[in-house]
């Protein structure tokens, strides 16, 4: 992971988010890299960041079933 600077971050809702029961992450992208949060925490949510090519070999690792639930 990576320290990125995400104050001015506007954060959605991922498309991966199943949206049932409160299970949703949000996504925020800034130059440097990718920011992944709880979105029941919000802006309290700690916060995994990722550089751009991290963060598409974890999705891709996500896509190909390779990360358990």
């Amino acid at each position: 992971m990576i320290d990125l600077d995400l104050t001015s971050a506007m954060w959605r809702k991922s498309s991966y988010s199943t949206g049932n029961g409160g299970i949703c992450v949000e996504v925020a992208t800034v130059r440097a890299g990718t920011g992944i949060r709880d979105s029941k925490l919000g802006a309290a949510s700690p916060v995994l960041a990722f550089g751009h090519d991290a963060f598409a070999r974890f999705l891709d690792a996500i896509k190909g079933g390779r990360l358990g639930r």
